[in-house]
């Protein structure tokens, strides 16, 4: 199971003051010497915490995957298309939420996401959209020319201490992942999940990445990044 950490968060306390400590970039290379699989990051349009500065470094210094989380707007994707990451991930974006709130619903905005999919594949950017697990949802990422979608595990995070209530989660989950596979999609996860409820999820036959970061920068701050995500990656691997 490959691991992408999300650093948002690093930025977001450095922002908290507005000042240049503690660096994502940093952050970064120290998850990377880790044995983390993958960065991730969020250049939203409020650059509440990612900034465009951060996004061009990163590119130079991150030797694994480098993922971009967007909303697919003209601005930020011209962005990605001069800087390339190794993959963009286009997720729903409201000015007024905390974070990521639910997936895309690719069925009603099919031929805007079929457009921007395309503008980024022009530029050799893998595209990957993070949709909640509905079959309709993921037919539709296929049709408009996704290689992969990121479910939405919100849910699942929610309801954790709900037996009942999880286990039909994880059985929705255990669904999509199947779908997704039969159309030939690489299948990823990732939100609300933690040290607590990753174990489960990353059993799941077929799924081949988590997306991680509040939990994880957490933790760093009690016991340092390179330790949270080293346990991070024994839990998925186990």
């Amino acid at each position: 199971m490959r691991l992408g950490v999300n650093i948002d968060h690093i930025a977001t306390v450095r922002e908290a003051r507005r000042t240049f400590e503690p660096d994502p970039v940093a952050g970064a290379v120290i998850c990377q010497l880790a044995g983390a699989d993958g960065i991730v990051v969020h250049l939203r349009e409020d650059r509440r915490h990612i900034k465009d500065r951060d996004l061009k470094i990163l590119r130079g210094v991150v030797k694994i995957k480098l993922n971009l989380e967007m909303a697919a707007t003209a601005e930020i994707i011209k962005i990605a298309r001069e800087v390339k990451p190794d993959q963009a991930t286009i997720v729903p974006e409201r000015r007024e939420e905390i974070t990521t709130e639910g997936g895309l619903d690719v069925v009603s905005g099919e031929e805007a996401l079929k457009a921007a999919t395309e503008e980024l594949k022009e530029s050799g950017i893998p595209v990957s959209l993070f949709i909640n697990t509905n079959p309709r949802q993921i037919e539709a990422a296929a049709r408009v020319g996704a290689s992969a979608v990121e479910l939405h595990t919100g849910e699942y995070a929610k309801h954790f201490n709900n037996v009942i209530q999880r286990e039909k989660e994880l059985e929705k989950l255990r669904k999509g992942v199947a779908v997704a596979k039969e159309l030939g999609l690489d299948v990823y996860a990732g939100h609300g999940l933690t040290y607590y409820n990753v174990g489960q999820i990353a059993s799941i036959p077929g799924l081949e990445e988590l997306n991680i970061g509040h939990t994880i920068i957490s933790r760093a701050v009690l016991v340092g990044l390179d330790r949270a995500v080293r346990e991070m990656l024994d839990l998925i691997n186990w």
